[in-house]
């Protein structure tokens, strides 16, 4: 696919990354960084953003005449992107993509977590960003401090894991799409 604009990459060696979902949101973003970066709002072509029965964060898969809109997490270090690496867990698989910047027009390369399992039965529909923070941020931003705190154990489990722990404790409230 050939652009107008050309690709732009990384800044200062450092990486790139399209979010679309619960990392939409700055709180999330600074319990798991410990600091919101530069970021851009940015549009990913090509690709769906679903709900997930049971889950209350979105997954994204190609499909070719649909986007998505997010933002573009820029300059993250290393040991960041090993952080959202370990938060996007199993279910993701990190993909290099070009995204177009919604305020410049400029098209950049960045990482994003594409939804493993394309065949899945429980995605459905389009995911709803307003919604998910007006009923469900605050039980996310709590699973994510104990995901947090739970990297810094030697024994850690993973996102998975530790989201269906919290989910179990709470009986579900609030946390199913």
């Amino acid at each position: 696919m050939t652009s107008a604009n050309p690709v732009t990459v990384s800044l200062n060696n450092n990486n790139n990354v399209f979010v679309y979902g619960s990392l939409l949101a700055d709180d999330v973003v600074r319990v798991l960084l410990h600091r919101v970066p530069q970021n851009s709002p940015a549009t990913l072509h090509g690709y769906h953003r679903f709900s997930i029965k049971g889950r209350v964060y979105p997954a994204i898969l190609p499909i070719e005449s649909k986007k998505v809109t997010g933002r573009v997490l820029l300059g993250i270090t290393a040991p960041e992107l090993d952080i959202l690496d370990k938060f996007e867990d199993y279910e993701y698989e990190k993909k290099l993509v070009n995204v177009s910047l919604l305020d410049t027009s400029e098209n950049l390369q960045a990482y994003t977590y594409v939804w493993v399992n394309s065949e899945d039965p429980d995605l459905y529909g389009e995911w709803d960003f307003e919604a998910w923070k007006e009923s469900k941020m605050k039980d996310f931003l709590n699973m994510t401090m104990g995901f947090v705190e739970e990297q810094e154990q030697p024994e850690s489990k993973p996102r998975v894991a530790t989201y269906e722990s919290y989910y179990n404790q709470n009986d579900g409230n609030n946390l199913s799409s």
